[in-house]
């Protein structure tokens, strides 16, 4: 337990500090990437049965459902409403050998350092007529095909990086900040070489802030995403203890869903009433759980704006001040911030409206220290513009 009053170190997080960030789907060809893709958006892009047949990374926007923004849409009844988006980018399938330059692997390997995090695509699902790139099914041998890529492709990044640095200071004595810049750099070394993932290592706050420069691609959070046959999928069949037990070993704590790409498209055809009776029999749609998974795994929250005009869902990183979010609006409310009413979500669950969270006191303005909390109602004091407050 620290001792009172002393400085707690702020969590730091491996990842570009910023709201717009995505997340990519990854795997090998033929695993059902481009499926998942278009279910995810329900946007066309090339799904065909033959390796590589993504070639530019196609990005959409897919809406977060939010059952908290169906009931304040609900009781404000707005002229206009936005919900929270989540944008996932479909990149080509990678190969063994990737790294190297294999398959195009340079180019996609390059498209996965775009992103933020990673959804991992697993084929489960059997099937002669879809050709693995393999030729058989394997999921965990596949698992490691991937991983092993990004590792390599990570160890020579690394490995230039420090290099580099040690060029600088040649003719000189290193400062203590570079120095703990070539520590940093090493231990990454010696992790990636014990096959390890950069983001499993322990770092200091001070590492992560240096690391970050260098994009590093097993430093991303993954989703792993399984995608069995529809007729595994309805008979209740999950993920498996083998997959379980591979990821519980080289990925401690991320998270893996069992879903079905083949059965997911069915199910569009499929009336309200009759997905929802599915869903009472646990083989209902795995579309909204695997959206949430990347938004967590992207570590957002979101805070809503409410009014007659208006209901908005609003996505910033975990952690993010009141300032902070005010700038995610418009750059100037940060700029200017002056303060923020706000009130849980929860709270205006449990009294009905906004009138009766204020008269039971759940209503609080905070100021420029305030830590925003997934689910906040807010409303902004700023002096931008010459505005008293928005």
């Amino acid at each position: 337990m620290s001792k009172k009053g002393a400085k707690v170190e702020e969590k730091v997080y491996f990842g570009r500090p910023k709201n717009n960030v995505t997340i990519g789907l990854v795997g090998l060809p033929n695993v059902g990437k481009s499926s998942t893709f278009n279910l995810l958006g329900k946007l066309q892009v090339p799904a065909e049965n033959y390796p590589f047949c993504t070639i530019d990374p196609a990005v959409t926007s897919v809406v977060v459902p939010d059952e908290r923004f169906d009931h304040l849409v609900n009781l404000w009844k707005p002229a206009k409403e936005i919900q929270a988006v989540l944008a996932v980018t479909d990149i080509a399938g990678l190969v063994k050998g990737a790294a190297e330059g294999k398959g195009l692997g340079n180019e996609f390997l390059s498209n996965i350092s775009a992103v933020d995090a990673i959804y991992h695509v697993v084929r489960k699902f059997p099937g002669k007529k879809v050709e693995h790139v393999e030729g058989d099914i394997d999921p965990c041998r596949d698992l490691a095909i991937i991983r092993a890529e990004l590792q390599k492709k990570d160890l020579v990044r690394v490995k230039m990086a420090l290099e580099a640095e040690k060029k600088k200071v040649r003719s000189r004595k290193p400062t203590k900040v570079e120095e703990m810049q070539f520590g940093a750099l090493q231990k990454a070394i010696d992790y990636l070489d014990a096959g390890k993932d950069v983001r499993f290592g322990e770092w200091q706050a001070k590492e992560i802030y240096f690391l970050n420069q260098f994009n590093l691609l097993t430093a991303k959070p993954v989703v792993y995403l399984v995608n069995m046959g529809s007729k595994a999928y309805k008979e209740g069949k999950k993920a498996g203890k083998k997959i379980t037990a591979w990821v519980a070993e080289n990925c401690p704590g991320e998270p893996i869903i069992a879903y079905s790409a083949k059965y997911e498209s069915a199910l569009l055809k499929v009336d309200d009433d009759k997905k929802k009776k599915l869903a009472k029999k646990g083989i209902g749609s795995m579309i909204p759980e695997i959206i949430w998974a990347g938004y967590r795994a992207l570590n957002l929250i979101h805070f809503f704006t409410t009014g007659k005009d208006e209901v908005r869902a609003w996505s910033i990183r975990k952690g993010l001040k009141a300032p902070q979010a005010a700038g995610v609006i418009h750059g100037d409310f940060e700029k200017f911030f002056r303060a923020a009413d706000t009130y849980s979500f929860d709270a205006l669950k449990e009294h009905g409206d906004e009138k009766a969270v204020k008269e039971a006191g759940k209503l609080r303005t905070q100021g420029k220290e305030y830590v925003v909390s997934d689910g906040d109602i807010m409303f902004f004091h700023h002096t931008a513009g010459g505005a008293k407050k928005k």
